[in-house]
C-alpha cells in the first residue's frame, strides 16, 4: 500500500457512496486506475465490505447493552456451539472471546429493558453460562467504523507485511 491507497480508504471510510470519479480526482488518478487499486484493495481484504450505518434510536433500537460472560467450560465443541449460537442472533452486533477475566463479550442492540430481558432469557437458555454481567449504555459518546489508518510511507519505503509499490508516471 501506499499513500495513495491509505488516501482512497481515508475516503471510502468517510463516504462509500462517493464515485470512483470522484475518488480519483480526490487522489489524483484517472477513473482506471483507481477502480483498480480499489479492486485489489478489496481483492486482498483490504477492503472487507461497503455498508450503510444506520441510526439505531431512529430505528427504534435505543438500548446498547454490553455484556460479558463467563463460561466454565472452555471446550473447542462447546465454543462452536456457543459461536454459532450467537452469531444467529440479530441483536448482537459485536461477539468478542477476550482474554482477562471475562470470556466472551457482546455488543448487543434492542428496542428497550422489556426487549433486552427477552434477549437475556435466551441467552441463558443456550447453554451453561457461568456469569453473564450486562451493562447498559447511558450516553453515545463517540462512534465510528472509520479506522486509524498508518501515515503514508517514505519514499523507498513501504507499510510492515506489504511489498513495495512502484509509481508509474501518470498514474
Amino acid at each position: 500500500m501506499d499513500a495513495i491507497d491509505l488516501k482512497i480508504l481515508a475516503l471510502l471510510q468517510a463516504d462509500a457512496t462517493l464515485s470512483i470519479a470522484a475518488i480519483g480526482e480526490r487522489v489524483g488518478l484517472s477513473q482506471t486506475p483507481c477502480w483498480k487499486r480499489i479492486q485489489k484493495l478489496e481483492a486482498d481484504g483490504v477492503i472487507d465490505r461497503r455498508v450503510a450505518v444506520l441510526d439505531p434510536v431512529k430505528l427504534g433500537l435505543g438500548l446498547t447493552v454490553f455484556v460479558s460472560i463467563e463460561t466454565a467450560d472452555h471446550s473447542q465443541d462447546w465454543l462452536q456451539r456457543f459461536a454459532a449460537t450467537i452469531s444467529a442472533m440479530p441483536e448482537v452486533l459485536e461477539f468478542y472471546r477476550m482474554a482477562g477475566d471475562v470470556d466472551y463479550m457482546l455488543r448487543v442492540v434492542v428496542a428497550d429493558m422489556q426487549a433486552y430481558d427477552s434477549f437475556y432469557k435466551q441467552l441463558i437458555a443456550v447453554l451453561p453460562l457461568k456469569n453473564v454481567t450486562s451493562r447498559f449504555a447511558m450516553e453515545k459518546v463517540k462512534s465510528t467504523t472509520a479506522l486509524p489508518l498508518p501515515a503514508p510511507p517514505k519514499t523507498g519505503r513501504h507499510l510492515p507485511g506489504t511489498a513495495p509499490v512502484l509509481s508509474v508516471v501518470g498514474e
